[in-house]
């Protein structure tokens, strides 16, 4: 069998527990279960057979029902489990959909729901939509009001949400201090921890209860699959298992295969789009048309310090603030690149760029950068390609005027 035990040191020696590098190799492999193939297949189906009636009204099988769980699934849920400290993980469709599973296994009618202003939008909607119709109140708080997030404890606020940093605008979160708040008062608390991932970013070692990746990131790496996984704690996994199985609210077989695929090399992959991308912020900074980079792994950035203290890197996204400029000047900056691409999501092997604005959307914190705002995703290419193409692209922007 090709795999190593959890604990086991391969020299003879004490045991000491397997690198992350390790692990994303060996988490949720077991060829001999696969007649020595070294990668799970996928399985695709939806009934189950069972030898005999009386299992069948037990439902004593190690698989039941396609919805349930395939040899696939279980392990990408493992292997997850695995690598974000967490006791059990369920798969879902879509980055937001597990958002979404991730609030309804906690949240009921009459609740108070806490989420920080620079939340990502979608959550936003789903939680001004959908979670209003069915009777959970949401309020927005600002993401630097770390521990004293507490001051807006409602008698019936039953959940806080993080993400760190804030989507588009990159506010670093005291995560720590907001679930040691929070769990003095028997709250869950949620995080969105996409842009780090378990490996820059351990969740649940940082009191995070149910804690939401998009698999379509960084586990795919190559824009080909929507995925969303919602790892829980031992407090919030039982809860979280049962609202899956009564939404069966599933991820595609297929989908579940590329990610686990992506999986392996997702660690190679993050370094380098951390290097990358700290190439080029740093590059941008020194930029006379660059006002601000909103990257907290630089030095100079606000939350740099809460960065440091909690996470071990940066993934490939942040933004930058351009200096006062006409938008179709900024549009003509973005138009003239050739090497990064205008679209939503990120985390593939490609660099990516979009405008953005996000006044019209805050409302416990005033948006007002001063200048036009541009979110990039820098992918695998090579630095200084990319570096020549965003001259390229301010050239373009200084003929405008």
């Amino acid at each position: 069998m090709n795999r190593i035990p959890e604990n086991e040191s391969g020299g003879g020696g004490a045991a000491k527990p397997l690198a992350p590098a390790t692990r994303l190799v060996t988490a949720g492999r077991v060829p001999s279960e696969q007649y020595g193939f070294v990668n799970t297949p996928i399985y695709r189906g939806s009934t189950v057979l069972y030898p005999n009636a009386e299992k069948f009204l037990k439902r004593d099988a190690r698989y039941t029902y396609g919805t349930k769980g395939t040899p696939t699934t279980n392990a990408l849920e493992t292997a997850w489990s695995e690598i974000s400290g967490a006791a059990g993980t369920v798969l879902l469709p879509s980055g937001l959909a597990a958002i979404s599973l991730a609030l309804l296994s906690c949240l009921k009618a009459g609740d108070h729901l806490l989420v920080p202003d620079s939340v990502y939008r979608p959550t936003r909607n789903l939680c001004d939509t959908v979670l209003r119709r069915f009777g959970v109140e949401t309020s927005y708080y600002d993401p630097l009001l770390g521990a004293d997030v507490a001051s807006l404890f409602k008698p019936n606020t039953r959940a806080v949400f993080t993400e760190a940093p804030g989507s588009l605008s990159f506010e670093m979160q005291d995560i720590p201090a907001i679930a040691k708040a929070a769990h003095a008062r028997d709250l869950i608390v949620l995080m969105d921890n996409t842009w780090a991932t378990p490996l820059f970013f351990p969740p649940h070692a940082r009191g995070v209860d149910l804690a939401i990746e998009a698999g379509t990131k960084y586990c795919s790496g190559s824009s080909d699959l929507l995925l969303g996984m919602v790892s829980a704690s031992e407090r919030c996994w039982r809860d979280l298992r049962a609202t899956f199985e009564a939404t069966a609210f599933c991820a595609g077989p297929e989908d579940v295969f590329l990610a686990l695929r992506g999986l392996r090399t997702m660690q190679v992959r993050l370094l380098h789009h951390q290097e990358s991308a700290l190439a080029v912020a740093r590059w941008l900074a020194a930029r006379p048309e660059v006002a601000r980079v909103l990257h907290p792994a630089l030095e100079t950035d606000p939350g740099h310090a809460l960065w440091k203290r909690d996470f071990s890197g940066a993934s490939g996204l942040f933004s930058i603030v351009l200096k006062p400029m006409p938008d179709k000047a900024a549009h003509a900056f973005i138009n003239a690149l050739t090497l990064f691409g205008i679209g939503a999501s990120w985390g593939g092997f490609e660099s990516l760029v979009i405008p953005f604005d996000c006044a019209a959307f805050r409302t416990a914190t005033a948006w007002q950068p001063d200048g036009p705002t541009l979110r990039f995703h820098i992918g695998l290419e090579d630095v200084g390609d990319l570096i020549a193409d965003l001259e390229g692209g301010f050239a373009a922007m200084r003929a405008v005027g």
